[in-house]
């Protein structure tokens, strides 16, 4: 047995008792171990999901709703993750802006989700679920600019 599958152990001990939960994803190697927290993972997505065009916001439903009345962060509101062995599977929950090709702009989101994810922590986005929670007029300011990209 290696060092590091003997801490193993330990190491998930501290995290827990660091005010984390079980809830991260854990690389080691000879140096230690790195641990990112699924509220990193949902930050990542949030950024990543907001700068897709015709994304008006990150919302959950009833679960995210109550969750925020009691003191969960917003920027995990609407964002799911959960880990595997192998992979990370997120669930987005949006509301998009009214008229866009909704399956496009799924489509934009699941690619930026899983590029930026990759990129920033090196585990492989085994699917990125985009669930569509509601369709919204953008504000009066950006209505004139969306209806000229509809145009195009």
């Amino acid at each position: 047995m290696n060092k590091t599958t003997g801490n193993a152990k330990n190491e998930v001990s501290a995290a827990e008792s660091a005010g984390l939960d079980a809830d991260i994803v854990e690389n080691a190697n000879e140096l230690g171990t790195v641990q990112i927290h699924n509220s990193v993972i949902a930050s990542i997505t949030r950024v990543a999901a907001l700068k897709v065009p015709g994304v008006m916001e990150l919302a959950g439903g009833l679960v995210d709703g109550l969750a925020g009345m009691i003191g969960k962060k917003g920027g995990d509101r609407g964002i799911r993750v959960e880990f595997d062995d192998t992979a990370v599977t997120i669930d987005v929950t949006c509301a998009l802006a009214y008229g866009v090709r909704i399956p496009h702009v799924a489509w934009q989101i699941q690619t930026e989700v899983r590029k930026a994810v990759e990129q920033m922590t090196g585990k492989p986005v085994k699917a990125v679920n985009v669930i569509v929670q509601s369709v919204r007029m953008p504000p009066p300011e950006e209505q004139e600019t969306h209806v000229e990209e509809l145009a195009e």
